[in-house]
């Protein structure tokens, strides 16, 4: 029995001292276990891709800032606030989800005797409630803790800790715009 299983070692080309690859369990397991690394790698790899795209991209992205309509600049008083909707157009998934934020124009002569518009944020800077504009007082009210601001958005008293913010505004013909 030993001579047969020598015999087919001579036919297979092989001589008595070299081992036969696939009777070499150690070969097979490292092959192998390169195989699952490689296999490994190629998933790790697609998942940091998708899911590094996922996190950095709105970082990344363009934000598109657009000039919204805010009203005509004749409806406006001059030096005092005058509250003003805007409507925002924003995506949310596949429905277009339309939000709406007040603003205040303050329309105020210029030095070249054009007009000049502050557009002011309604959100007060202590905790977000929505300022008004009193006119017999003629000042802008925060009704949650009683923060009080002046026409132009500086803090007169209370809990506020910066200004109203300022928003970017321009006059094009008589249509007052504002950039959110």
């Amino acid at each position: 029995m030993a001579s047969t299983a020598r015999g087919r070692a001579e036919m297979n080309g092989m001589g008595q001292g070299e081992p036969d690859p696939a009777a070499d369990p150690a070969g097979r397991r490292r092959f192998l276990s390169g195989i699952i690394t490689t296999i490994h790698a190629a998933i790790g790899g697609t998942l940091a891709v998708v899911l590094g795209r996922s996190i950095l991209s709105p970082g990344f992205a363009r934000r598109e800032e657009s000039w919204l309509p805010a009203g005509p600049l004749s409806d406006l008083v001059d030096n005092e606030p005058t509250a003003v909707t805007l409507r925002v157009a924003r995506e949310d998934g596949y429905a277009q989800i339309v939000d709406r934020q007040v603003v205040f124009l303050v329309k105020s002569p210029g030095t070249s005797g054009e007009a000049q518009v502050v557009a002011l944020s309604s959100e007060c800077t202590h905790l977000g409630c929505r300022v008004s504009w009193d006119a017999e007082r003629e000042e802008l009210l925060c009704p949650c803790h009683g923060g009080v601001f002046d026409r132009t958005g500086t803090v007169k008293t209370g809990p506020p800790p910066a200004p109203l913010a300022r928003l970017r505004a321009r006059i094009d013909g008589e249509q007052v715009l504002v950039r959110l």
